[in-house]
């Protein structure tokens, strides 16, 4: 049987991982799984931190793996608003749809930090719960840790050019 394809992103915090992630799914009518949900349904109200966040995503991963394969071994692509930001997560990936032979396509998409800035500013207004974790400091501190994907990882990618508004 033909395997679903994996689709996932890659892109800085506020880049537009997440809306560019409803439009492939609507697009596709694919299964879409946006990680701040099931963070949030599952540990409610934890996420406080950096460290909170990566500790929480870490304890979901496991089950996720599951699921997601689960899905695409019946032949249903999923897109997954979860971030490949990192070497390490873009791994997790990698063995996600390795492990069952199934297709992938990771998105990049590449946004000026004001324009990331602007986005996570408009986030604030439109949904409260996040102005906690939703600051410019945050995207400070988060964006240290963010490695663009390359050709060399073997990925077959679509880089998605946001220009300066």
């Amino acid at each position: 049987m033909k395997k679903g394809t994996l689709i996932f992103f890659c892109g800085k915090m506020g880049a537009g991982k997440s809306t560019k992630a409803k439009v492939i799914a609507l697009e596709k009518n694919a299964v879409l799984l946006c990680e701040d949900e099931w963070l949030a349904a599952v540990y409610p109200n934890a996420i406080t931190s950096l460290e909170s966040y990566v500790h929480f995503s870490n304890q979901l991963k496991p089950q996720m793996k599951k699921l997601v394969q689960s899905i695409l071994s019946t032949g249903t692509d999923v897109v997954m608003d979860f971030p490949a930001n990192t070497l390490a997560q873009r791994d997790w990936f990698r063995r996600l749809f390795l492990e069952i032979e199934a297709p992938h396509h990771l998105l990049y998409i590449d946004s000026p930090d004001a324009v990331c800035l602007a986005h996570i500013a408009q986030r604030r207004l439109e949904q409260p719960e996040r102005a906690k974790t939703d600051t410019a400091e945050m995207f400070a501190q988060v964006t240290q840790y963010f490695v663009a994907p390359t050709d060399a990882e073997g990925f077959h990618i679509t880089r998605l050019q946001q220009k300066a508004k």
